[in-house]
């Protein structure tokens, strides 16, 4: 604080005084002043802060002359430090200069000028994605996990140094220090769900400033982004994860997102997957309209540019065909051993349908952990639930081969035939007995039901010399009988022989039940890998 004499040209006044009543002078000089101060010669711009007494002092002609003591305080960082010297100033002081509050003002979005005009329209920002590490997705979060780098190029300028420098070609480049000195379009990733970029954590930044004002940034990515995964044909479904970037607090009037057109988004050849593939990945912008219930945007209103990059991920099967697929098939496989043993060898049956039954349990639920309990059915499941169909229908029929091993009366069955034989076998022993009984009754022949009164014609045989009368008429009768129905059979008696049931064992009906098992199950089975496969590949 110095105390100096200062002449101060009073301009603009018409009366022949000048007079100032100010006990207390407390503020800011903003008009031009030419002021002799010892140090100082010139001066562009003064801001001094007055406190003293002012007394009213006499007026000569044109110039104003007020003599007294003033207490002086010059603020110099409110100075702005010229640019002609911009060729031999050092990336630092000229970064310094060009961002001077006097300026440039980082809060304040850059103008777009048009053959050195200043227009009305929103400012481009162009960016461009670098994907170097792309991890597995979690099933059960529904995330995916994402390395790479972001590049934003737009232009402000304001930080063009060209004009004050021609010469100078080479870019200002710069980490987080730079950046925090410039004006940068905050963009956010919409469907993040932890990220250390574009945030308060970033950590490896690259800012570039051209000549004519082109500002590039760059920033690594290590993000965790929500899929909302198809899991209908799990495991052998495809995913479409998009990544979505949006301009967070600038509407589309004021800011506009676009995709480089060279090479928007590229992958690191080296990159590897090891639970997907890669088949394709495309780019798109748009805007989206956000309203006062939408907070994504801190509850402004509006409409916002917007972009996304999606990838074409397809699962590899192969772990899922050596770890689940195969190995449900051969427990069901070994499920049908039963059908080998005996009915009446329980404990080996029982404990191979069981085992096989819990092994093929706790291999699913390891498989099922991993995934969203979601509403729908999976393929997975539908897999599931056929192999434990058949399992369980190997218990079933050990269970009932089991129940008529142990019976002690045979079984009577019309034909020896499928049909006959189960039809027999599930049929109640009472109604067996009185449904025999009717079929019997009525493959009764007629002669039976009714006497006849025709007595057979007399016929006289003869038998080398022996007379005729060493047979009585009742032996010829019977002997003509027999010889009549031994020679034209009668149909009735085929109809009975047709009609007739025979006799089953139970241990022959559990082994005939068991040979049929042996046969059928593995060819159902085979009829289930049919229609299952077909619908996995071809629908």
């Amino acid at each position: 604080m110095n105390k100096q004499l200062i002449v101060i040209f009073c301009l603009g006044l018409s009366t022949g005084l000048c007079s100032l009543d100010v006990n207390t002078v407390t503020g800011v000089l903003a008009s031009t002043v030419n002021a002799t101060v010892p140090g100082i010669e010139s001066i562009e711009k003064l801001r001094v802060a007055l406190t003293g007494t002012v007394n009213s002092v006499p007026v000569n002609e044109s110039t104003y002359t007020i003599s007294t003591d003033l207490n002086v305080t010059r603020s110099a960082d409110e100075t702005c430090s010229s640019l002609d010297d911009a060729a031999q100033l050092t990336q630092t002081q000229l970064i310094n200069r060009l961002t001077a509050s006097c300026r440039y003002d980082r809060l304040e979005r850059p103008n777009v000028v048009v053959n050195d005009t200043i227009v009305d329209s929103p400012l481009d920002v162009y960016v461009r994605v670098y994907i170097y590490v792309l991890q597995n997705l979690d099933s059960s979060d529904l995330q995916f996990k994402m390395h790479g780098l972001v590049q934003l190029r737009y232009k402000d300028p304001r930080l063009a140094f060209d004009k004050y420098a021609p010469s100078r070609t080479q870019s200002i480049l710069g980490e987080s220090k730079l950046r925090e000195l410039i004006w940068v379009p905050h963009i956010f990733l919409a469907n993040e769900h932890d990220s250390s970029v574009l945030g308060t954590s970033e950590k490896d930044i690259l800012t570039s400033i051209s000549p004519d004002g082109t500002v590039i940034t760059s920033s690594r990515i290590q993000a965790t982004l929500y899929c909302w995964m198809k899991l209908q044909k799990f495991p052998f479904d495809e995913q479409y994860c998009p990544t979505v970037l949006e301009s967070w607090m600038y509407n589309a009037t004021e800011l506009r997102l676009f995709w480089e057109e060279n090479a928007p988004v590229t992958f690191d050849p080296k990159m590897h997957l090891t639970e997907y593939a890669l088949q394709d990945a495309w780019t798109n912008e748009t805007i989206i309209n956000a309203d006062l219930d939408d907070l994504r945007h801190g509850a402004f209103a509006g409409n916002y540019s917007s972009l996304s990059f999606t990838v074409h991920l397809v699962r590899e099967v192969g772990y899922y065909v050596m770890d689940y697929f195969l190995p449900s098939i051969m427990i069901v496989a070994i499920s049908w051993v039963s059908f080998w043993l005996q009915a009446d060898q329980t404990p080996a049956r029982t404990t191979l349908g069981c085992t096989t039954m819990l092994s093929f349990i706790t291999l699913a639920s390891s498989q099922e952990n991993n995934l969203p309990k979601v509403s729908y059915i999976k393929v997975s499941e539908v897999w599931f639930l056929g192999c434990t169909f058949f399992i369980f229908g190997s218990l079933v029929e050990f269970a009932f081969v089991n129940t008529i091993w142990r019976r002690k009366n045979s079984v009577e069955v019309k034909k020896v035939k499928s049909k006959y034989i189960l039809k027999s076998t599930l049929t109640p022993r009472m109604k067996r007995h009185k449904m025999i009984d009717n079929e019997r009754q009525q493959s009764r022949p007629t002669c039976d039901r009714f006497l006849s009164v025709d007595p057979p014609s007399p016929v006289i045989i003869t038998v080398g010399d022996e007379t005729p009368n060493k047979f009585t008429s009742s032996d010829s009768i019977a002997t003509i009988t027999s010889s009549v129905d031994d020679n034209f059979p009668d149909p009735d008696n085929k109809r009975n022989e047709n009609h007739s049931w025979s006799t089953m064992t139970p241990h022959e009906v559990s082994l005939w039940i068991d040979r049929k098992a042996r046969f059928l199950f593995p060819v159902a089975f085979i009829i289930f890998n049919a229609f299952f496969w077909t619908f996995v590949y071809c629908l």
